[in-house]
């Protein structure tokens, strides 16, 4: 897998430029055409860029920046259209928060740890082999990290052109509704309470094949919740529907929330931040989950 480290422009176009010959023939526009549209450039500006990569013998991109008439993000935008990679321009991003490493940093180091958790649940969790599970990803305490972890996961899945779903079942203190900037006036709560309740799954238009179900009215009674019969009804229907289901959860500190949620979905991640999660904590919690039906994918380490 190649690995980009950074986020400047430069670095991919100098990778997309390594691998002429088979990317060059995915080309349906040139980075100009792209930049034009996106920046409104002139044919005068686009000459001018063209005349400068010439003269400096650099690429077109690194023209535009340096002429101030692209950023960075405007130039990884082209590329990611010339290479149908799901990628979203910077104006479109304001809404979404600083912790969606994947959607705002796509190339950088943090965002490559992702994709590598990515390719190992798609050989264990998501391989087709087998009844089909949804991902619940649970840890021992709060402040490990897990609805930045959901959310990045759910989004680097989601770049695969799948249809991919991200529940925030973290009924006692949901968080996923304010990381992507959606409505969270209904959600689970309502679904599982059996209220009749519209649109509750929200698209991410920014990511089109990212696709959120958000806790709305936080409830008095989350466990009960989740126990009853509807839970496990409801995921198995979001299953059938969706390529891959990715569940947060509240921290097992809390309660048994999240061992019941893991055993409706089927298999569980567990996260633990370095430094900070206690080894009988973690080791409870693991103990926990293997006693019951969810399958456990392995233990995260959460660095960040």
């Amino acid at each position: 897998m190649a690995k980009f480290r950074n986020s400047s422009a430069e670095a991919v176009e100098a990778h997309v430029t390594q691998t002429n010959g088979v990317a060059m023939s995915l080309h349906d526009r040139s980075i100009g055409d792209i930049l034009r549209e996106l920046k409104g450039l002139s044919a005068e500006q686009l000459e001018e860029v063209s005349r400068y990569q010439h003269e400096k013998g650099v690429r077109f991109g690194e023209a535009a920046i340096a002429l101030g008439l692209a950023s960075d993000r405007d130039v990884l935008y082209a590329l990611s259209q010339q290479f149908h990679y799901p990628y979203s321009a910077e104006e479109d991003l304001r809404t979404f928060s600083d912790e969606l490493i994947v959607a705002r940093q796509p190339f950088s180091q943090q965002a490559e740890v992702f994709r590598a958790i990515r390719s190992r649940l798609m050989m264990t969790v998501f391989n087709g082999n087998g009844p089909r599970s949804a991902l619940a990803v649970v840890s021992p305490d709060s402040g490990d990290g897990k609805t930045y972890f959901c959310a990045n996961l759910a989004s680097v899945l989601s770049q695969m052109g799948g249809r991919t779903l991200l529940v925030d079942a973290d009924l006692r203190g949901p968080r996923q509704h304010a990381l992507f900037g959606i409505e969270n006036g209904s959600g689970l709560s309502g679904l599982l309470s059996g209220r009749a309740e519209a649109n509750v799954i929200q698209q991410v238009r920014e990511l089109p094949s990212l696709y959120v179900l958000p806790v709305g009215n936080v409830p008095p009674n989350p466990l009960e919740l989740f126990e009853r019969p509807a839970f496990g009804l409801l995921v198995r229907e979001l299953m059938s529907k969706f390529d891959h289901v990715v569940v947060d959860t509240p921290a097992a500190v809390y309660g048994a929330d999240a061992s019941v949620i893991a055993s409706k979905c089927g298999a569980a991640l567990v996260l633990a931040r370095r430094g900070t999660s206690r080894v009988g904590a973690l080791q409870d919690l693991v103990g926990t989950l293997s006693e019951s039906q969810a399958k456990v994918a392995g233990v995260i380490m959460n660095e960040y």
